[in-house]
């Protein structure tokens, strides 16, 4: 059954009969057609304490104890290198006075995104899968998915600025000398971050916390906010969500990236005169 919360969260109601052979999923409401509500399952290891239902498959016994033990172990060796790496480069290159080129800038910046990541989502990611429900509330379920979005920005748009400054660096080595500065190399970093901040806020918006029932037991689950036309008709379109948060992380970075070191790329080979000699 389809209720609706007091907070206007959607309530799943879910019996035994209507689970069947799924005991061990998280159903959540996806979206509604008509009079038949179309329930999506999301895949939900067990919790620490090993409460795995009797009556579920072998199979999937074996798989959720797996799980269950190889997904800390694996976050965990995440947690400690990244916070060591990463921690280590900061330092390093914030120590030595020497080493404050805009190129080790932008490494710091990366790193610092890289830590912000393993800080605030990669702790709560994990215990997204080893828990079946989220147990840190609904503004803490928007912060964490808008951090993951934010520090995965920071991360990809770092490396744009990288590759603009070997461009620079390259092409215009003495036009760029100017341009190359520790001063304009934090200008940029500081523009950077208050973009992605400001333009990851639909991200904050569109996620939030959902109440479900499962077996006369209520759970909660951090999940999108997709539109739905009866439970939810001023949620958010996800298929646009996906494709604008693909196109932007991935398609206009690695554009960007492969323009710049093909411009590169021909500026040395034009650089190059016959015999393999540089070329005055």
């Amino acid at each position: 059954r389809v209720g609706s919360s007091l907070g206007g969260s959607p309530i799943v109601v879910m019996s035994g009969e209507s689970v069947g052979e799924a005991v061990g999923y998280t159903q959540c409401i996806n979206q509604t057609k008509g009079n038949q509500s179309d329930l999506f399952l999301t895949f939900c290891q067990p919790n620490v304490s090993g409460a795995i239902p009797d009556d579920m498959e072998p199979e999937l016994r074996v798989m959720e104890q797996i799980v269950s033990i190889v997904v800390p172990v694996l976050f965990g060796i995440i947690i400690i290198l990244g916070l060591f790496g990463n921690a280590l480069v900061v330092i390093v290159v914030s120590a030595n006075q020497q080493m404050r080129s805009t190129t080790n800038l932008l490494i710091i910046n990366l790193a610092v995104a890289d830590l912000c990541f393993i800080v605030f989502c990669v702790p709560f990611t994990a215990t997204d899968y080893i828990l079946p429900f989220w147990p840190f509330g609904d503004t803490w379920c928007k912060m964490v998915q808008y951090l993951i979005v934010v520090t995965a920005y920071a991360s990809v748009y770092t490396l744009v600025l990288m590759s603009l400054d070997r461009f620079l660096a390259v092409v215009h080595p003495i036009a760029s000398m100017s341009v190359r500065t520790e001063r304009n190399a934090i200008m940029a970093i500081g523009i950077t971050w208050i973009v992605i901040l400001l333009t990851s806020i639909p991200v904050f918006l569109s996620h939030g916390e959902v109440t479900y029932y499962y077996s006369s037991t209520e759970h909660t689950a951090c999940v999108f906010l997709e539109r739905d036309p009866v439970n939810r008709p001023d949620g958010f379109n996800k298929p646009a969500f996906q494709v604008t948060f693909f196109a932007t992380s991935y398609v206009i970075p690695l554009a960007l990236i492969c323009g710049l070191y093909l411009c590169m790329l021909m500026r040395l080979w034009r650089g190059v005169a016959p015999g393999g000699h540089c070329s005055a």
